[in-house]
């Protein structure tokens, strides 16, 4: 029984070790889009929970295939307080990414976002005044908004497309304020000016256009919530995973301190 409990942990840390690689491929994935490059504290901790699984799982092979107790000890308290770091940051970003803060706009087949729409503690921790002078300068460097001259020709095949969140919020004027579209990150002649305070913050030049509007910040956050949301299902299915071998190595780990030892 201790042979096999020893050898089950060590076939699940291997799995857990292969599982380790789509979650690094998953938060580079998301560390090289344009949001996360402009917020510099999101776009690595995916990578690094891959990173410390794949070391964690190395660990507890190591330990139960050659049945070395300390390696084992060792590697059981990495892998519970990997468990309870990941449960925490599950639970933190279903929390924050709950509410979407997107509408529809008719005879559009992209959707805007209001901020007040986010979670408080995205808007707080994002979007505040310290925050967004240099989110909002690396966006406009980023080039996203110009390239949708290259994409789109017409107002029917403009108004037709289905824009991210970014460029939804930041490349164009909300709809309400009754630009005429020109080009993508052209608009002129607003016929309701004054509805939305975002609609006197519309500017023409490639540099400003609505970077400073509130609903390029709700953009902003739409993007972050759209690709953490498909990263969280890679990380619940770890989780679950995880918490397998935990407790199987637990077996292994009680097995391998009752083991007789062989007299010299």
């Amino acid at each position: 029984m201790a042979n096999l409990s020893n050898n089950i942990t060590a076939f699940l840390n291997f799995l857990a070790f292969m599982c380790s690689i789509p979650i690094i491929t998953s938060g580079t994935w998301l560390a090289s889009k344009p949001d996360n490059e402009c917020i510099h504290w999101l776009r690595w901790p995916i990578v690094f929970i891959g990173i410390a699984i794949m070391l964690v799982s190395l660990t507890g092979f190591v330990g139960a295939y050659w049945k070395k107790e300390g390696l084992l000890g060792v590697y059981l308290v990495c892998m519970a307080i990997l468990i309870v770091l990941l449960l925490l940051l599950l639970v933190l970003a279903f929390v924050v990414t709950g509410p979407s803060g997107s509408y529809m706009v008719p005879g559009r087949a992209y959707r805007e976002y209001r901020l007040q729409g986010f979670s408080y503690w995205l808007r707080d921790h994002i979007t505040s005044a310290d925050n967004w002078g240099n989110i909002r300068a690396c966006l406009a460097d980023s080039g996203i908004c110009p390239r949708l001259n290259n994409q789109y020709v017409t107002a029917e095949h403009f108004f037709a497309a289905h824009l991210s969140p970014i460029q939804s919020g930041c490349c164009k004027p909300p709809t309400i304020c009754g630009y005429q579209y020109m080009t993508p990150i052209l608009w002129t002649n607003p016929t309701n000016a004054i509805v939305d305070a975002d609609c006197s913050i519309w500017n023409n030049d490639p540099s400003q256009l609505c970077f400073n509007c509130d609903s390029c910040k709700a953009g902003l956050l739409g993007n972050l919530r759209k690709e953490w949301r498909k990263s969280n299902l890679i990380l619940i299915i770890t989780l679950v995973i995880l918490i397998w071998v935990y407790l199987i190595g637990c077996c292994a780990y009680k097995n391998t301190l009752t083991k007789p030892h062989s007299k010299k």
